[in-house]
């Protein structure tokens, strides 16, 4: 079941052809991780998406407080009988339908779904994992490559690049040739005692577990953390690097074209993440 407008619906119900999401891309959308009812991270999630709608110039409606997108968040989990176990969540707001690039309104429409997800707690999977650069296309690092919106060209096309050549995932580069991200989430770097992922200003995604790992990093005193721009160069130096999301947590990248590299750093700080939740 599908939440909209706070009516829930069934999935196959049939949205408007007219949509703005469908048609220009003109949505945003949070990928929230629920566990036992609890949303992760809700705060870091709700604000970014405030944000995100002053940027696209969407008017926020008076009665989207934390509380309210919450409430309906978990009345979605509860009509799919997910408020027990773990789920993804996908909360979308887009444009209300009218007007070509031009909208006739600003106010918007919101769209809530979720699925079941199998772990409550965040579990390293070490397993083998090969990544390569995407190079057919660049990012262009404005405010607006930082936002989750339904633009996401780049996101499939490398996604299908990734399934062709047998890889798990592929790294993007912005117009610097700087490596920014992977497909599916921000991208950190481990060499010695420092532990690198690339800024905001490079044109990164504004990730919720980037700024989770962040506030971690900060306080392992045997690590130094740096926000600042990667080269592909790097990575074939590097002892460890690893892909973070809210849905897997971290994913250790095993193998970047001749190079492996160990999985230390990701345990180490997987553990710290799951205490975090815990004592959150």
């Amino acid at each position: 079941m599908i939440n909209f407008n706070q009516q829930i619906l069934d999935p196959d119900s049939k949205l408007s052809v007219h949509s703005r999401g469908f048609n220009y891309g003109d949505a945003l959308f949070e990928t929230l991780k629920a566990s036992q009812g609890k949303l992760l991270f809700w705060e870091d999630h709700y604000f970014r998406l405030m944000a995100s709608m002053r940027i696209m110039r969407m008017e926020i409606p008076m009665e989207f407080t934390m509380e309210f997108l919450e409430e309906q968040i978990k009345k979605t989990l509860e009509a799919n009988k997910l408020q027990q176990s773990s789920a993804r969540v996908k909360l979308m707001v887009q444009r209300k339908q009218g007007g070509l690039y031009l909208p006739d309104t600003n106010t918007v429409d919101f769209i809530i779904s979720a699925q079941a997800l199998k772990d409550d707690f965040y579990l390293l999977k070490d397993a083998f994992y090969e990544v390569d650069l995407f190079k057919d296309y660049y990012i262009s690092p404005t405010l607006l490559s930082t936002l989750k919106t339904n633009n996401k060209a780049i996101n499939v096309v490398g996604s299908i690049f990734a399934k062709e050549n047998n890889l798990h995932n592929c790294l993007l580069l912005n117009t610097n040739k700087q490596v920014i991200e992977a497909l599916n989430g921000n991208v950190f770097v481990v060499k010695d005692n420092v532990i690198k992922t690339p800024p905001i200003a490079d044109g990164c995604l504004k990730g919720i577990m980037r700024k989770q790992l962040m506030d971690i990093i900060k306080k392992v005193p045997e690590y130094k953390f740096l926000e600042a721009s990667v080269s592909p160069f790097e990575l074939q130096k590097a002892d460890e690097v690893f892909i973070t999301n809210v849905i897997v947590g971290i994913q250790p990248i095993i193998k970047y074209r001749k190079k492996t590299f160990s999985t230390n750093v990701s345990k180490m700080l997987m553990q710290k993440l799951n205490v975090k939740i815990r004592l959150g």
